[in-house]
This record gives C-alpha cells, sequence and structure tokens, in this order.
C-alpha cells in the first residue's frame, strides 16, 4: 500500500471550493404572531438572510481516515468539513459547530476558501431580498462572480427553492425532533425560500446549473432534518471531480437524472466556456453590442440592469468573453444587492449589475455611469451630460454587424427536420453540439473584430526594446476613428495586450493575425522595406466623388447606432441558411462597400469580383470570412465513475481506483497519432494517483506529458510534489531513468531569472546629447530602421563637420523630415492610366518637384523597380529605366542663357536618346539616390538577393531626410555617407564569379528584421504533403532554420516567403533537424533535449529527454513502414532508438570514448562518427567495423568532423577538422588507406552532404584575397572537383537538399543569409 503523501502537499481541489445553505434565521420565524403577520399580508416583509450551513472539501472525518486495511493519503488534515450556524453573522475564519451535544477537539477547525466573503454571501443569494410566501414558487438560479482583494475570481451558483415551513425545531437544530411532525395552525400554508450556493474556482455555469437543478428535486422530498445530509453529500460529489485539463477532453458526470458535461478550455490560454455566448446577440442589436465592447475597451464605469438576476451574470460573462484575448483587469460584480448600491460611486472603471428597479435610483444618484438596460436593449448615460464614449471603428464594426446578421441563433431552425428526442440526454446532447457550434461562430467573430481593430499595432513596435510609438500609430487611423484610439491607449487593458505583442505571445490574436494576413503582409515580414501604399492599395482607395462625400458624411456622424446602412439586409438574416459558396453577393457584402470608395456594388461578378477581393482586404479580413463556417475542433468525452456512500476513506479509494482504471482504458484506446487525447488521460491519471498518495506513478504520468503534450504540464505541481516526497520516495524516483531527469529539471536547474523589465515603453523623442550607442538605440525604437551598420552610417552623415554627438534637435529634425516625407506618401495619388503600368506591388518611394525634361514636363517617380515621368497637364506615364536597365548617370549642368542649370542624365540600354532632367536644386540628391538604387539593384542581381533592393530604398530615404534635416551646403556630402552600395560597387568591384551566378538561384535572409545578422545553425526541407488535417497553404513545401538560442523561423519554400516567424524550442543552440513521418520535425539541441514540432500546427508541445548530454545527430528509418523508426545520439555516445508513434525507446546502447558529433543508417547499420573513430554498429550496438584515426593518419591530433556514405560508389567520404582536403575509403575495407581530394583555396571543411552522385562540401575559403564561404560540388564517381562557388560572406555552416533539386546553404553570423543552389 502506497505511503502517505506528506501533509504539507497542498493538493489541487476539485471543482467545488465551497457549498453553503443559507435561508432565514431560526429566530424570525420563531413567533406564530410574525408568521401570521408574513402570511396574511399580500406584501411580505423582507427577512434578513444568513448562512445556516456550509461545507468544504474534503469530507472524510477524522475517524473515518484511518480504516483498517486501507491507507488514506488523500488528505493533508482530516478535519470536520461542516458546520452549522446560528444567529451570529459568519465569520471566514475557522467557526464552531452548533450542533448541540458534545463537540471533538476538531469541530470547530474549518476553513473557508479565499474570496468567499460569509458576511456578503447571504445578500448575493437573496439578492431582491428573502421573503416567506403563502404559496409554493418556482425554483430559480442565478449566477454570482466573487473577486478577492488580489484580483482573483471564484464563481458562484445559486439555487433557489422554496419548502413548507413545519415544526420549527426541526429544520434548524439538525436533530431529528418528528414527534411534533404537523404544521402548527399559524404556520400552515407558508414557504420558506433557501438557497444551496456552490462556489468552484472555473465559470461552469451551465453544468453547475444542472448539477443543482438535480439537488433540488432531491431536497424537495427529503426530510428536513435530512437536508444538511443530501447537500454534504452532493457537495462531496462535486468536490471528487478533477477539474479538465485544457482541450478536447470534457468530463461527464452522472447527476441523476441528468448526465452533466464539464468542458474543459480550448488551450490554457483561453478561458472556461460553458455559457450561451449569444446570449447578448438576442438582447442587443449588434450596433448596441459594438456600443457595450466600446466602453468596455474604453474601461468606462458600466452598470447592467435586469429583471431576471441570472440575465445579469450571464451577458456580463459573455461580453467580457467577447474581449478574449483582451483581458478586464477592473472590478466586476454582475449582481448587487439592494444594500450594495453604493459600490456604484466607486470613481474607477467597473462591470457591475443591478435589479431593474433600482434604474432610476442609480440613475440619479451617479453621474458618469453607462447604464445597459438587458431587457429592452437599450444604452443610456447618468447624470446631466452625455458620455463621452467613442464608436468602434467603422470598416470593422460594419463587417462584425454583417457576419452577427449571418449567424442562426435560434436552435428550432437547425433542428426543425429531426425527429422528436425520446431520450432526456439525447437531446440535451444535440442542444450541447448546437450550442458548440454557435459558440465557436461567436468567438470568431469577435477575435475577427479585436483582429481587424488592432492588426496594425505590430507595426509600431520595437521588440527589441520594448517601445510603442503611439503617435504614428494614432496618425495611421482614420480620422473619425481617433477618438476612440486614444482612449484604448491609455488603458490598462491595452497595456497588457502590448506586453502579450511584445513577448511574442502566440495567442488567439496572433494566431488569428497570422492566419489573415495577406499576400503584401507576408511580403513584408521577408523584405521588410519603408512603409508606402502599393499600387494595389492605391487603387482601393480611388474614390468617386459622390462615394468621397458620403464618406465625409459618414466618418462625421457621432453616434454608430445613428448610422443609417440600407445596404444592411434585414434583422431576420440570421434565420436564412446563407451558403458559404454564395459569400459574395450584394446583401453580405453591402456594409463592408457602403464605406469604402471606388466600388460598385452592382457588379458583383467577372472582373467586379477582384474589385470585390481588393475592397475586403481593407476590411483586414478575407471576404470568404464575412460568411462564418466554423467547424468547431473535435471534442471527446470521459465519464466519471460513480461515488458510492457513506463517504468514508474505503469509498474514496475505491472511486479512484475506478477512476484509474477507466483512464487506463481509455489510454488503451485512443490512436497512436492522437497524442494530444493521451494527454488529457495522463493528466487526469496523474491527478487521481496524487489524490491517492501514490507519488511516483503521479510523476510518471505527469513526466509522459513531454512526449504527449507539453500544454498540460503542471509544472508548479510537480515541483511541489516532488520537494514533499519523502527520503526513501525520493531515493526510488532517482532510480527510475525516466524520473531522474524531471527531479533534477525541477529542482536542480535554477529557477528562470525574473525579467529585468517587462514595461512597455512610449517612444520619446531624447532630451540630451547622444553618442553612438545611444542614437542606435533611439532610431531603433523610432521603428526608422533597425540595422545596426545602417545607424552608424546614419550617425556619420548628421555628425559631418562636427563633434560625433547627436543633439535633440538634430535628431528631432531628422524625425519629423523622415516622418513628414512618409505622410506625404501616403497621399500619393496615382491616375489609373499610370497604375496599369506598374506592378500591383509597386510603391512610389520619392517623388521631384514639377521639372523640365527633355520627354515633358512633369515629376520624376521612383520605385523600388523603375524610374518614370509623371507627365503633368493631362496627367500621364512616360517610362524613364528601370534600374537594371541603366547604363550611366551623370550630374552635369545645362547652359540656360547666362546660367548653368543642374541637370541629371540618365543612360539606359534599351533608349538611344539619353534622359536629361533640370533637377536644379535637387540634382546632387537625385544623383546620390538613383546611383545607389542602381548599384543596389546590380547587387540584387548578381547575388539574387532582393534585400539589396529594400536596404538601398532605407539608404536613399535616409540620404533625403539627411538633406531635409541639415540643410546646408555640406548636407550633399552628408548623404553621401550613406551612398553604401554605390561606394561598393566603386571601390570594392567583386564580380561575382561565373560559375557561382549561373548556379545560385536565390537569398533568403532568415535574420530579417534583427538588429543583427544571426548564424544559420542547422537547415532542413520538408515537401509539401496535401493533407486533409492542413490548410492548403501549410501543404506547402517548407524550409525549415535553426538559428541561436533555439529560434527556428520557418519558410514557405513555394515564395520563400516567412510562413512562421519564430518558433522557440529551448533557449539552447540547436544542432540537428530531421522529418519524422512526414508530420513531425525533430530538433536535437545542445540541453540534451529533442524537441518535436508539429508541421501541422507550427507549435512544439513534445519533448523527448531521455538524453544526458548535447544532441548531435538524429537519422530516420528510410522506408514507408509504419511505424517508422528514429535513432538519435549525444555527445556522451548514447544512441537511442525511437519508435515514432509511441515516442518510447526500443533500444539503447553506448559507444565507448564520447565525443560521438553525427549517425548515418546504411545498409541496416548505423555508422557513428567520433572524434577520433567512425564505428559501424548494428541497430541494437554490436559493433561490425571501425575506422580509427591514428591508423591513417601521422598528425594524431586530427579529428574527424563528417562523413557522408555513397552506396552507388560503395564510398566513404570524410572530413576532418581544419583540413583542407576530403578522405575518401571503399565501404567494404575500411583498413585501406584513403584516397584524398585537395580542395583549392579551401582554409577549412565545415559541412558535407550528397547530392545524387555528388558531393556537396561548404567551409571558408579565399575568393579573389578575401576569405569567403566557399562550397564545392565534387564528382562522386571521378573524384573531381566540377564547381567552386562562392557562397556568402561568412563560413557556409550547414548545407541540405530540396528532393535533390537544389541545395541549401547557411552562413555564419557575420552575414546570416541562405543561398539557393541548382543541382545539375
Amino acid at each position: 500500500m502506497a505511503e502517505a503523501a506528506p501533509q504539507h502537499l497542498a493538493l489541487p481541489s476539485g471543482l467545488l471550493e465551497v457549498c453553503a445553505l443559507l435561508g432565514a434565521p431560526r429566530d424570525s420565524l420563531r413567533g406564530p404572531e410574525q408568521v401570521a403577520q408574513k402570511k396574511g399580508g399580500k406584501t411580505l416583509s423582507s427577512l434578513d438572510p444568513e448562512v445556516l450551513s456550509v461545507f468544504v472539501p474534503p469530507f472524510v472525518s477524522k475517524e473515518d481516515s484511518q480504516p483498517a486495511g486501507v491507507s488514506c493519503t488523500t488528505l493533508s488534515k482530516p478535519r470536520r468539513r461542516s458546520f452549522r450556524k446560528k444567529r451570529e453573522k459568519p465569520r471566514a475564519e475557522p467557526a464552531k459547530g452548533l450542533a448541540e451535544g458534545p463537540r471533538g477537539p476538531d469541530s470547530d477547525d474549518v476553513s473557508v476558501p479565499n474570496g468567499v466573503d460569509l458576511l456578503a454571501l447571504p445578500q448575493l443569494c437573496f439578492p431582491g431580498g428573502l421573503h416567506v410566501s403563502s404559496e409554493p414558487r418556482d425554483d430559480s438560479v442565478h449566477f454570482l462572480v466573487l473577486t478577492d482583494v488580489c484580483g482573483n475570481r471564484t464563481y458562484g451558483v445559486v439555487a433557489q427553492f422554496y419548502r413548507p415551513l413545519n415544526d420549527e425545531h426541526c429544520f434548524y437544530n439538525g436533530s431529528a425532533h418528528w414527534e411534533s411532525s404537523r404544521p402548527t395552525l399559524s404556520a400552515a400554508g407558508c414557504f420558506v425560500p433557501f438557497a444551496v450556493c456552490v462556489v468552484s474556482r472555473f465559470p461552469y455555469y451551465n453544468a453547475l446549473r444542472d448539477c443543482l437543478s438535480c439537488l433540488l428535486t432531491h431536497l424537495k422530498l427529503c426530510k428536513d432534518f435530512e437536508v444538511d445530509n443530501h447537500i454534504k453529500g452532493f457537495a462531496a460529489k462535486l468536490s471528487l471531480i478533477p477539474s479538465p485539463p485544457p482541450g478536447p477532453l470534457h468530463l461527464i458526470f452522472n447527476v441523476k437524472p441528468l448526465q452533466v458535461v464539464f468542458p474543459s478550455r480550448a488551450d490554457p490560454e483561453s478561458p472556461v466556456v460553458d455559457l450561451d455566448l449569444h446570449l447578448p446577440l438576442l438582447c442587443f442589436r449588434p450596433e448596441k453590442v459594438l456600443q457595450v465592447l466600446a466602453c468596455l475597451l474604453t474601461e468606462q464605469r458600466m452598470v447592467l440592469f435586469s429583471s431576471s438576476w441570472a440575465l445579469l451574470t450571464l451577458v456580463a460573462e459573455c461580453l467580457l468573453a467577447y474581449l478574449h484575448p483582451l483581458q478586464w483587469q477592473h472590478t466586476v460584480v454582475p449582481i448587487l444587492s439592494g444594500h450594495m448600491l453604493d459600490f456604484v460611486m466607486a470613481p474607477t472603471s467597473f462591470l457591475m449589475g443591478c435589479h431593474l428597479d433600482h434604474f432610476e435610483e442609480v440613475s440619479k444618484e451617479a453621474d458618469g455611469l453607462i447604464l445597459i438596460n438587458i431587457d429592452n436593449g437599450s444604452i443610456t448615460y447618468s447624470g446631466d451630460n452625455d458620455m463621452d464614449v467613442p464608436d468602434i471603428p467603422l470598416l470593422a464594426a460594419q463587417t462584425f454587424i454583417q457576419r452577427v446578421q449571418g449567424l442562426r441563433l435560434h436552435q428550432e431552425l437547425d433542428l426543425a427536420h429531426l425527429a422528436a428526442s425520446t431520450d432526456l440526454n439525447e437531446g440535451r446532447a444535440r442542444r450541447r453540439a448546437w450550442q458548440q457550434r454557435l459558440n465557436a461562430q461567436v468567438q470568431q467573430l469577435t477575435l475577427q473584430l479585436l483582429v481587424s481593430i488592432f492588426r496594425e499595432v505590430k507595426n509600431h513596435l520595437n521588440y527589441e526594446h520594448r517601445v510603442f510609438n503611439s503617435d504614428e500609430f494614432l496618425k495611421t487611423r482614420a480620422p473619425g476613428d481617433q477618438h476612440f484610439y486614444k482612449q484604448v491607449l491609455e488603458t490598462y487593458m491595452f497595456h497588457s495586450f502590448l506586453k502579450a505583442r511584445l513577448n511574442r505571445t502566440m495567442d488567439a490574436f496572433a494566431q488569428m493575425d497570422l492566419d489573415t494576413q495577406s499576400e503584401e503582409d507576408r511580403i513584408n515580414r521577408t523584405l521588410p522595406s519603408p512603409k508606402r501604399p502599393t499600387v494595389e492599395k492605391m487603387a482601393s482607395r480611388r474614390p468617386t466623388p459622390l462615394q468621397a462625400a458620403r464618406r465625409r458624411m459618414v466618418m462625421s456622424m457621432p453616434n454608430l447606432q445613428d448610422i443609417v446602412t440600407p445596404e444592411l439586409p434585414p434583422r431576420n438574416a440570421s434565420l436564412r441558411n446563407t451558403d458559404p459558396r454564395t459569400a459574395a453577393t450584394a446583401a453580405q457584402v453591402g456594409p463592408c462597400l457602403a464605406a469604402l470608395p471606388g466600388t460598385d456594388t452592382r457588379d458583383l461578378d467577372g472582373t467586379g469580383r477582384g474589385r470585390l477581393l481588393q475592397v475586403c482586404a481593407r476590411c483586414l479580413l478575407p471576404l470568404n470570412s464575412l460568411v462564418l463556417d466554423v467547424t468547431p475542433k473535435a471534442t471527446y468525452t470521459f465519464k466519471i465513475p460513480e461515488i458510492h456512500f457513506p463517504l468514508v476513506s474505503q469509498c474514496v479509494q475505491t472511486y479512484y481506483c475506478d477512476c484509474v482504471a477507466l483512464l487506463t482504458k481509455a489510454m488503451s484506446t485512443v490512436a497512436p497519432d492522437n497524442s494530444v487525447l493521451l494527454a488529457r488521460y495522463l493528466y487526469l491519471r496523474g491527478l487521481v494517483h496524487l489524490m491517492q498518495g501514490q507519488l511516483l506513478a503521479a510523476l510518471l504520468d505527469f513526466q509522459s506529458l513531454y512526449k504527449t503534450d507539453l500544454r498540460v504540464f503542471p509544472a508548479d505541481l510537480v515541483r511541489r510534489t516532488v520537494a514533499s516526497m519523502s527520503g526513501s520516495e525520493r531515493a526510488q524516483a532517482e532510480r527510475t531513468p525516466e524520473l531522474r531527469r524531471l527531479i533534477i529539471e525541477v529542482l536542480e536547474q535554477p529557477r528562470e531569472a525574473p525579467k529585468a523589465d517587462d514595461r512597455v515603453k512610449n517612444f520619446e523623442l531624447p532630451r540630451k546629447h547622444m553618442q553612438l550607442d545611444d542614437f542606435v538605440q533611439r532610431v531603433q525604437e523610432s521603428g526608422i530602421v533597425k540595422d545596426t551598420g545602417t545607424i552608424s552610417r546614419l550617425f556619420e552623415a548628421l555628425t559631418v563637420g562636427h563633434q560625433k554627438l547627436i543633439d535633440p534637435d538634430t535628431f528631432k529634425d531628422f524625425y519629423t523630415c523622415w516622418k513628414e516625407t512618409e505622410a506625404e506618401a501616403q497621399e500619393v495619388s496615382l491616375p489609373a492610366s499610370v497604375m496599369e503600368h506598374l506592378d500591383k506591388h509597386e510603391c512610389v518611394y520619392k517623388l521631384s518637384r514639377s521639372v523640365k525634361t527633355n520627354r515633358g514636363v512633369g515629376k520624376i517617380a521612383m520605385t523600388q523597380k523603375r524610374l518614370f515621368l509623371l507627365t503633368e497637364g493631362r496627367p500621364g506615364y512616360v517610362e524613364i529605366s528601370t534600374f537594371r536597365d541603366i547604363e550611366e548617370v551623370r550630374s552635369t549642368t545645362v547652359a540656360f542663357l547666362v546660367l548653368r542649370i543642374p541637370t541629371l542624365r540618365i543612360k539606359t540600354g534599351s533608349k538611344k536618346d539619353v534622359f536629361e532632367a533640370n533637377l536644379k536644386a535637387e540634382c546632387d540628391l537625385w544623383h546620390l539616390m538613383v546611383k545607389e538604387m542602381w548599384a543596389g539593384k546590380k547587387l540584387a542581381d548578381d547575388h539574387k538577393d532582393p534585400q539589396y533592393i529594400q536596404q538601398a530604398l532605407t539608404h536613399v530615404l535616409l540620404m533625403d531626410a539627411v538633406v531635409g534635416t541639415l540643410q546646408t551646403p555640406s548636407a550633399i556630402y552628408a548623404a553621401s555617407k550613406l551612398s553604401y552600395f554605390d561606394k561598393m560597387k566603386t571601390e570594392m568591384p567583386m564580380a561575382v564569379p561565373k560559375t557561382t551566378a549561373e548556379t545560385l538561384k536565390h537569398r533568403i535572409n532568415p535574420s530579417v528584421g534583427e538588429t543583427v545578422p544571426q548564424a544559420v545553425d542547422v537547415l532542413l526541407y520538408t515537401p509539401g504533403h496535401l493533407d486533409p488535417a492542413e490548410k492548403a497553404g501549410d501543404a506547402h513545401p517548407k524550409l525549415w532554420c535553426a538559428l541561436s538560442e533555439g529560434k527556428v523561423i520557418v519558410f514557405d519554400a513555394s515564395s520563400w516567403t516567412i510562413h512562421q516567424h519564430c518558433l522557440r524550442v529551448g533557449s539552447s543552440k540547436l544542432n540537428c533537424m530531421v522529418m519524422v513521418e512526414q508530420n513531425q520535425v525533430w530538433v536535437g539541441s545542445e540541453d540534451s533535449v529533442i524537441y518535436i514540432i508539429s508541421i501541422h500546427s507550427m507549435s512544439c508541445n513534445k519533448q523527448l529527454t531521455e538524453h544526458r548530454a548535447s544532441v548531435t545527430g538524429l537519422a530516420v528509418q528510410p522506408g514507408t513502414e509504419a511505424p517508422s523508426q528514429v535513432y538519435s545520439c549525444s555527445a556522451d555516445g548514447t544512441v537511442l532508438a525511437w519508435n515514432a508513434s509511441t515516442l518510447r525507446v526500443t533500444s539503447r546502447f553506448q559507444l565507448p570514448g564520447g565525443g560521438l558529433s553525427s549517425i548515418s543508417l546504411h545498409g541496416g547499420h548505423l555508422w557513428c562518427c567520433t572524434g577520433r573513430r567512425i564505428t559501424v554498429v548494428t541497430t541494437h550496438g554490436s559493433p561490425c567495423q571501425e575506422l580509427r584515426v591514428e591508423e591513417h593518419f601521422q598528425d594524431q591530433s586530427t579529428s574527424l568532423l563528417s562523413f557522408q556514405l555513397v552506396p552507388e560508389q560503395e564510398q566513404l567520404w570524410v572530413a576532418c577538422a581544419g583540413s583542407d582536403a576530403l578522405y575518401i575509403w571503399g565501404l567494404q575495407d575500411l583498413a585501406q588507406p584513403p584516397q584524398r581530394v585537395h580542395l583549392q583555396d579551401c582554409s577549412e571543411v565545415s559541412c558535407m552532404l550528397r547530392v545524387k552522385r555528388q558531393i556537396w562540401v561548404g567551409g571558408t575559403g579565399l575568393s579573389q584575397g578575401r576569405p569567403k564561404g566557399k562550397m564545392y560540388v565534387i564528382d562522386a564517381e571521378r573524384k573531381t572537383v566540377e564547381k567552386e562557388l562562392v557562397a556568402h560572406a561568412d563560413t557556409v555552416q550547414t548545407l541540405c537538399s530540396a528532393e535533390d533539386r537544389y541545395v541549401l546553404s547557411g552562413a555564419g553570423g557575420q552575414e546570416g543569409k541562405i543561398a539557393i543552389w541548382k543541382v545539375e
């Protein structure tokens, strides 16, 4: 029998915290005259309720805690867990039992959980007062939200019921005095209200309401003295039900006659949703819902009113759920009794609720309140003046209204075709499934509303310095929306939202933002450039005069509810079934189009559909999301076993044993690939084992969560469990390999250091002189540019001829000039005839003044691709040149009378005549800018790296800002400090070798957006697979790139755009990656952990922790048979074989000497490379062959770096550390001396890769006298170097193959880029 758990281990509580019986005090009903008076009056006077009994878990008494033959480890301290109250007011301290007769020493040892105020509870349970009735009344339920002084919330469900008033002594003293069981004459016909209140840490409103409803059926039939026993038994059952972990597993509890479902949270960051989220949509029009949400987002003082106490809490909780993942951080008191009305005088933000009877009183006594009448759906303000509550941004609001009107809010429509259910629980299951679908739709549309409101906040964040530029964000908002954003930006809620963004939290908001980002957003994440409107955006915002006038009128309207939108369908649209395939109809897109200029709502097919897609891009969400087609995620249920009585320790232990047996049985039926469900069963079983006191079994279950789903791993509970173990238990645990690592992690590793400063700073201009380091930080905070090298050159430009300090005025002038130029660019509007000549992603970055040219008068425009002339008069387009076509750029002068006019001359390859423009004072600046763009384009073409263009654009705009800032004769010279690419082309002309240029296809930068480049440690290509579980975009091939500190960047290999910006897998260097079973990526880390990333969900929720040293290699068993076998090795010489489906170690062995750096699988044998030897072993570790360094090399310090097998040629290729050559052995006899292939101009080999019959080698070498990252392509058959490629500016650190058609190389930290090479 297991040893009892130490008393100081605080075990997690179940669903119930407190259960209380409340009613009228005994003395208030003792006098027959009082009873008669109450019975005879038409209006019964109110009595003061009090707590009659309190029941607190656990419920096993001390004398039952040690039964013979049973070891009870469930209770930390056996106590009497209930007490009854007399006349004194209840206190939140251990209270004395009041039953007559002798009491044991522990009878008054009762603790009440924090957050439950027993003084206020009676008023909340009888908020309308306690009235004796002359006739029976229906049972009723209402709901409570209780908040303690620390802001922690608990949730209560209150069921009121009436019992006839019999012998006054029977009900209130707990004794079975039934000698005078007949009602007295004076009390006949009186019915006394009582309330049962259940308090839980979780908002299980529907589930606990159902449980209490079942309890009331028993309370009505039982005798008075049995009431307490029934409630205690009911509370005991609830206290034994564990809370379900986040995920798809819901719990079912049989409370006869109902099967009650306790739903789980969708994920650890989501709240429990056990209520009908569409209730506010039934009570209010969508416009009113938006008004309420605006009040919440601006943190107003709000009071809900209703004649239904239940609706107050339910509507309040629904409204708060609409804000997720934003969180309301102020007071929430959905129910105020008549004695609590003074709470509404609080000066801070709050959300409270009152009975409708108090509406006039509250509105007159308190000013500055938002009064929300649930019963009639109205919103008013208290006091004389209207409140200054802004409206939700217009476009987001209209899209929300449209989506709400597309919901089917009435269950009868969906279930009308079904036959009537003759089974109570079957009917309830239908209702629950319908509600689950509707809740998912409501959550989706409210989340889309939040994303459309706050999507562009991320564009004004600086993650490195945790800065939000609120002023610039506000400038980008529409004039009619700025008032709303100004108020929201000052709230606690928004501040917490900013913290989550800066922490890169992948919550529901971030996931929705990622899933709905546009093509332009994806390109900008890969190639960030200064913010300018694209041609596509210009086309979508061109208004007709009528639409422009209408837009101005709409934007000036003060209240959203007053906007008349005739295009909206009628309210009963929710009664119609909307087919998602016909979403693009006039009725559906009307609200979106009504406020958008340049769109004809009548043209909905043909070419007009293209315009619809552009318009809906301005709504910030795709068109197909206007009609919600949300399929709830699959859920599973686990039925809690029956709990038998009497409630003694034996029964509790039997219950726990039944739980373990059922969970184990359920786990045996889980499909191998359904690790998410398996993790929930493991969590619950571990929790039950802990309740039993079986600590080792509990820890084994919790440790298994590493392999199934780490999101539900109870780290704090495991830490406390390990700390509470006795010496013998600890020693036994450390003898178990699976637990030894767990104990080390939770106890011996240092706790995470608190973050130095997680505050969000608002960007402010500097107030003192800045040296280079301060200047770099300020510019990065401003969001102008992040690259440290570029900012250093800017510093040189602004300090030309001065002391190397930037004064605050200079910085302010520069910042103002940059932002003014940015704002002017947003106003650029090109005629449609001009936009036809441009690509949709082109942006106009610079416009000259109106100048005279040899091709007409107009303004010269610069995009990232070309120069063109925007002619005056009738606006037209005249091509000057693309940057690729330029052959020469000169700044000269042209004689005009006695003047010499500065002129820019551009010679192109496609035109014979030279373009001339009399740019006058702008000539020198344009000369610098065009040359820099020309040089950037040449570098981009030579190196197949489009980022050079984006960098050149940044240099050009910085030049423009420097000239505008300094406005001195030396301004042009200062701006020339930023001509980085032009100087590179002039001073260091380094032509890309012809072979390199022909083989190189493209370059990408995984460090984009970082302040400095980061080394590429590992690369992995995974082919695309059409899987029903994936979205279409997720089925594309992907490139996985491991950077420093456990960061993984994922690229879409079909477009080379960033698919997932940053996955975190630990915080150590990553050594190896491999794809397993087409749906997982395994990553080996320096911290000895193998991290498993799901390709479908792009999340890392599994870890394999069996290694004890750095994981250095991974190899997958080839072939399609399932389950596949995966081999891993670590630096200490350990090799493990894994079953990829079960994630269990199938075999393990140890190689002597350690230093194991890589493994490869060939011919059913493992080839293992250490620093001194290559050993060939069977998959079970039996040695077959061995290659030793000392037998083949005279230099005994030679160390083997890596190897490649070429089965077709029966060859083993080996690279040695620090060597400029490769060595080749025959596979048949490793004892023979190797052949040597010399690599010309190679300093050191760092990696190798076999592709077809070629060996690709990466390392460091000389090119044109300079050290570069070089690659060599060697024919494995002829053993000759076919190509010598100049790959990177830094050493080539890693190589990978893409379907044997391309090779990808990753560079060291000086460059940090990835190159894609074509395989011949």
